[in-house]
C-alpha cells in the first residue's frame, strides 16, 4: 500500500493547568475552542486546518507513559504557519499575552526556508510561528 501524508491532523499536548493553556492558545495564538470534553480532561482547539488537543494530566484519557507528568515540554515543539508574518507585531502581541519569547531565525519547514519565531507556552512547551517561504 502506498499513501501520502497531506498535513498534520492534530497535536496533543499534555498539560498541568488545562484552563490556563486554553486561555493562552485562544488569546495569544487565536485558536478557538472547537470541542470540549471536560469529563475526559480534553479541549480541542482549531489551528487552521489542524487541531491542537490539550489533555489534562491525570484526566480520564491521559496516558502517563507518554511524557513526564507535569514537567512541561511534553513534545519538542509545535510549528504553526501564520499569515501575515510581522515579527515586531507578533512579539508585541505575544508579550501582551505573557508569552516567553525565543529566537527569531530563518528556518526550514514544509514550504521551504522562511522566517520563524520561537515562543514558549505557559507550561514551557516550545511553539514555532512560521512565516511564508523565502522568495
Amino acid at each position: 500500500m502506498h499513501f501520502t501524508i497531506r498535513e498534520i491532523d492534530h497535536v496533543v499536548i499534555r498539560c498541568a493547568d488545562l484552563d490556563n493553556m486554553v486561555r493562552f492558545y485562544g488569546a495569544a495564538l487565536g485558536c478557538p475552542v472547537e470541542k470540549e470534553q471536560r469529563d475526559l480532561g480534553l479541549v480541542q482547539l482549531r489551528a487552521g486546518r489542524s487541531l491542537i488537543d490539550l489533555l489534562a494530566i491525570g484526566g480520564k484519557i491521559d496516558r502517563p507513559d507518554s511524557g513526564a507528568p507535569g514537567a512541561g515540554r511534553n513534545m519538542d515543539h509545535l510549528c504553526l504557519r501564520v499569515e501575515p508574518f510581522d515579527p515586531a507585531a507578533l512579539r508585541k502581541h505575544l508579550a501582551e499575552h505573557g508569552a516567553r519569547l525565543g529566537e527569531e531565525a530563518n528556518r526550514y519547514g514544509a514550504e521551504g526556508f522562511g522566517p520563524s519565531l520561537y515562543l514558549f507556552d505557559p507550561e514551557g512547551n516550545l511553539v514555532e510561528l512560521k512565516g511564508p517561504p523565502d522568495a
